[in-house]
């Protein structure tokens, strides 16, 4: 039943996607097979499991997700095509203004001197091209080649302007997991000032006149006596951050050499960026996207 009682009845050809709000607490499937009777359970499984049905923004494909009163639920009536598979990117979502992508260890935002192919940004290139030669695509923001997760991208020089003008009222929730060395003893923040200094490395101090404000916030989700995993949101987006403040407090992220690490257990950075989210530029929807934590991160545990 919608809040007012009423079952919905929709014409799947008319309507994109359709949009309800959950009145009381129940479970994803339930509501669907309440609010939308002309749909069976294997209708909604196929939806789910093609990623067309959002909660509040964010993509969900498990049938039992809970739901409580004040939710949004979107039901897209179209599947997305399967896309091209890129190496080291995956396309989360994608419309006709933003794309949202999952990077991997190891791949660059965008190139630099020496580097010029495979990057995120000339493979979304290749691939918005595909579909008509005169498409383009912009970076918005940009996450460390050695850190994996997620990153969205503009379609058009205006909606590149609108998302990075209004980054900091735009974003709503950025985390982090960061594996760092030894054992971290509680939750905490972490304020300084940082500054760019030779060799591109970032410095941390505590005089204002040294740099630009950078606040960090942690919580220890779990930990041995080697390594801690942390959950990291950041207040202010200055560059190598979470890096520079693990190593301000003695917990260096692992296999950051360039930030005093000593340790490479995974091979890899232990930083990924998990949760993205934000308020779409067109629509102004929030938009959520959540990536599971890296199972070479959770097998140190």
């Amino acid at each position: 039943m919608g809040a007012n009682g009423h079952t919905h009845k929709f014409n799947a050809k008319q309507k994109q996607e359709v949009c309800l709000k959950v009145s009381e607490s129940t479970t994803l499937m339930k509501f669907l097979l309440a609010q939308i009777p002309s749909k069976n359970r294997d209708n909604f499984k196929t939806l789910l499991n093609d990623k067309q049905i959002r909660v509040d923004g964010e993509i969900i494909t498990w049938y039992n997700h809970p739901l409580r009163p004040g939710q949004e639920v979107i039901v897209g009536w179209f599947k997305m095509p399967r896309e091209k598979q890129y190496p080291g990117i995956k396309i989360l979502y994608e419309d006709q203004y933003i794309i949202v992508i999952e990077k991997s260890a190891g791949v660059l935002s965008v190139a630099t001197e020496t580097v010029r192919d495979m990057t995120a940004y000339s493979m979304l290139r290749s691939h918005v091209k595909e579909k008509d030669p005169s498409n383009k695509i912009f970076i918005v923001h940009r996450i460390d080649r050695e850190t994996s997760g997620v990153m969205v991208f503009a379609k058009s020089e205006q909606v590149k302007t609108k998302l990075q003008k209004n980054w900091d009222e735009t974003v709503i929730d950025r985390t982090y997991l960061a594996v760092v060395e030894g054992e971290v003893e509680q939750t905490g923040t972490i304020v300084s000032y940082l500054k760019e200094g030779a060799s591109f490395v970032m410095h941390s101090s505590q005089n204002p006149a040294e740099g630009q404000r950078a606040v960090t916030h942690f919580t220890v989700l779990k930990k041995n006596a080697q390594y801690s995993l942390l959950k990291v949101n950041l207040e202010t987006g200055r560059k190598n951050q979470i890096r520079v403040h693990m190593q301000d407090i003695g917990h260096c992220i692992i296999g950051d050499k360039k930030y005093g690490s000593t340790v490479n257990p995974i091979g890899r950075l232990g930083l990924h960026a998990q949760v993205l989210e934000f308020l779409h530029p067109v629509s102004n929807k929030p938009m959520r996207f959540k990536t599971p934590i890296p199972r070479i991160f959770l097998k140190l545990f």
